[in-house]
């Protein structure tokens, strides 16, 4: 893949005319949803000429195969080249739809992620993951292909409620899990309606680091995942009946994987109890009961990390003792399930 350039943008006028001008191209086209449209468009619209632009439906429910023809179609008929530049102006389900876009219109031109949520500037931007889900499984289909530049600026998270804070935050606190304790202990304690520059540039940090070492996933990328197994379990199943935010799936799916971790790679029962009680009093439970675990389990056994059919997770030793490729028997999950429901 292309080295990907974030900026921990001061000033996004600037930092976004000196991104475009990086890109040489015919034609310019800018993707975003309905909501980033009407309160982030008109902050960066200034800086950009002659554009044209593509709007899809607002929401992860809309990262379909249907948004994604909707996206190619706009770039066909407004004349787009393999030579043409894409800026995706939104959260995690514009920039993974718009990227996987890109990557596959005319076999691939140039995009800028301007990333508006805290979850997509920690995570869904970052590292070259794109796709769609498909088949009701989350992220089923994509490419790995890096953005050219990705813009991040504090400025749009002025636009976002707390819901949607706690959903970008999940993924702060498991790059602080997979990091070190002072990281760790600081996101604890950090005030998330505060959150600096500072404190998201760390967290981007984090995933560059790693996703630097492994970018297609192959080993140590894999620490990611922490979280994500039970996560997109939980997020697949409600998705199906009242959907829920990543984020909120991704905090439950860590109270999961540390419960595992605990009983199967030694990490501390009391870094688990501190970990989890945040997580209780900030996100609440999704409410399954013992009769759920058929369908969360056949869930687990889609999950794209998996080989030969079993469940793969990733675990912790320790706060940033990262145990990729682990498994465990659906008894063990099932007990850290029982774990999950009832604290």
């Amino acid at each position: 893949m292309n080295p990907q350039k974030v900026i921990i943008s001061e000033n996004i006028g600037q930092s976004l005319t000196e991104a475009i001008a990086e890109c040489p191209h015919d034609k310019l086209f800018v993707l975003c949803d309905e909501t980033t449209r009407k309160l982030c468009l008109p902050v960066v619209e200034p800086f950009m000429s002659g554009y044209q632009l593509i709007t899809i439906q607002s929401s992860d429910t809309h990262k379909t195969l249907e948004s994604l023809s909707h996206v190619w179609s706009e770039l066909q008929q407004g004349g787009a080249s393999r030579h043409s530049l894409m800026i995706n102006l939104g959260g995690g389900m514009v920039t993974d739809l718009g990227g996987f876009a890109a990557s596959t219109f005319k076999r691939g031109i140039q995009y800028i992620n301007i990333p508006t949520t805290l979850l997509s500037m920690v995570d869904a931007s970052v590292g070259g993951k794109t796709g769609i889900n498909f088949g009701g499984l989350k992220n089923e289909i994509g490419v790995f292909n890096n953005a050219s530049s990705v813009i991040l600026n504090t400025t749009f998270l002025k636009t976002m409620d707390e819901e949607n804070l706690l959903s970008g935050f999940a993924e702060m606190l498991k790059h602080g899990l997979i990091s070190d304790e002072r990281i760790w202990a600081q996101l604890l304690h950090v005030e998330i309606e505060k959150l600096s520059a500072q404190d998201i540039a760390d967290s981007v940090a984090v995933k560059q680091r790693i996703v630097l070492e492994d970018p297609t996933e192959k080993g140590i990328r894999k620490a990611l995942n922490l979280g994500h197994t039970a996560g997109h379990a939980f997020e697949s199943y409600a998705m199906k009946r009242q959907p829920v935010l990543h984020g909120y799936a991704v905090a439950w799916g860590i109270i999961v994987e540390l419960y595992l971790s605990v009983v199967k790679t030694g990490f501390p029962v009391d870094r688990m109890r501190q970990t989890v009680q945040f997580i209780r009093e900030h996100y609440g439970q999704l409410a399954i009961t013992c009769k759920d675990y058929p369908e969360l389990l056949e869930l687990m056994h889609h999950d794209k990390k998996n080989t030969g059919g079993t469940i793969n997770f990733t675990l912790l030793g320790g706060i940033g003792d990262i145990r990729i490729n682990q498994t465990a028997t659906e008894d063990e999950i099932k007990e850290a399930l029982d774990f999950y429901r009832e604290g």
